[in-house]
């Protein structure tokens, strides 16, 4: 029998819903000629997606939308020339983790990871570019909130690259969950922030569709912060882990950027900038107001902390000075 009016109505109107319905999408802009596809690929997802070109004017743009209340869900950091130093990754990726943004990289997306959280690029003897590769999940690549989550074991994907992050390298924050043939790391995810990313290109016609558009889902999906922490800060480790990768002289110089002592060893300035890092997101948040602490408890904080004697007895001296360490005042 013929559809009745309203039986057709339901089945126009039953639409699936797509998993990024409702949700914000920032694709930073790397110079790169894919950026659109990408972009394309998003918007298949659900997402309203919003590109920038990178630099201080993208933060800026994402600034004002936190300002009014329209943090993205995502910002995808795309493909583009040269190293992750020519376009400031690291400056991008610290500003996400400041804001509790998770970040999805492709291709250079994932060579700043990478530098960020504190591992080491090569260069292939074999530049890949345009070129079709075998992808290989591991173990961690085939978890239930993988980027790569019911996806086969293995699959073809395109490659735009001459830089890679070198296996042995990766930092411990960061768990490899898909090789090339020849070993080569093509995804990376975060053990304790939502931050994933992918060497090769999900959006390249090389790469099929439906595992590329799968993989951008999955990312809608699984990399979020949890709602019931909100307010949680980076995990410590995550903090002591990163600057471990540093030498005792670019330690020496952070701490002297910030105000802090230079003196100690090397595990003493760790602690001393952890610290540092910790209570700046602290008091940034309003989660600890220096005015109302003790004197006694300030001064083990300035001490902890390095930083120069202040006049005896002077509370408000020492809240003045700890504020300009603290960066809140």
């Amino acid at each position: 029998p013929e559809d009745t009016p309203e039986v057709s109505s339901t089945v126009i109107q039953k639409q699936k819903a797509r998993v990024g319905d409702g949700k914000s999408v920032v694709l930073i802009d790397h110079e790169d000629s894919f950026v659109h596809t990408l972009a394309n690929y998003l918007r298949q997802t659900g997402a309203v997606v919003t590109t920038l070109r990178s630099g201080p004017s993208a933060l800026k743009g994402i600034e004002g939308m936190i300002a009014k209340g329209q943090k993205p869900d995502l910002v995808v950091l795309s493909p583009g020339p040269g190293n992750p130093s020519d376009f400031a990754l690291s400056t991008s990726i610290e500003f996400l983790v400041k804001h509790r943004i998770p970040g999805f990289g492709v291709c250079l997306g994932l060579q700043g990871m990478v530098e960020y959280f504190g591992g080491t690029l090569g260069v292939l003897s074999y530049p890949m570019h345009g070129k079709p590769s075998q992808v290989i999940l591991t173990s961690p690549g085939k978890t239930d909130r993988s980027i790569f989550s019911a996806l086969p074991d293995t699959f073809e994907v395109a490659r735009y690259h001459s830089l890679h992050g070198i296996r042995e390298k990766i930092p411990s924050c960061m768990e490899v969950t898909a090789l090339s043939e020849d070993g080569i790391v093509m995804g990376i995810q975060h053990k304790e922030l939502p931050f994933a990313a992918v060497q090769f290109h999900p959006e390249s016609i090389l790469t099929s569709p439906a595992h590329g558009m799968s993989i951008l889902e999955n990312t809608l999906s699984f990399l979020e912060y949890p709602d019931d922490e909100t307010d949680a800060k980076v995990p410590g480790s995550v903090t002591v882990s990163r600057l471990e990768n540093f030498s005792l002289e670019e330690l020496q110089a952070k701490a002297g950027a910030a105000g802090l002592s230079t003196s100690g060893s090397k595990s003493e300035l760790v602690v001393r900038l952890a610290l540092w890092t910790h209570k700046c997101s602290e008091a940034k948040s309003g989660r600890v107001d220096l005015s109302s602490m003790e004197y006694s408890d300030l001064l083990v904080l300035h001490n902890s902390l390095g930083l120069p004697d202040s006049k005896d007895g002077d509370l408000a001296g020492l809240v003045q000075q700890m504020e300009q360490c603290l960066g809140i005042s």
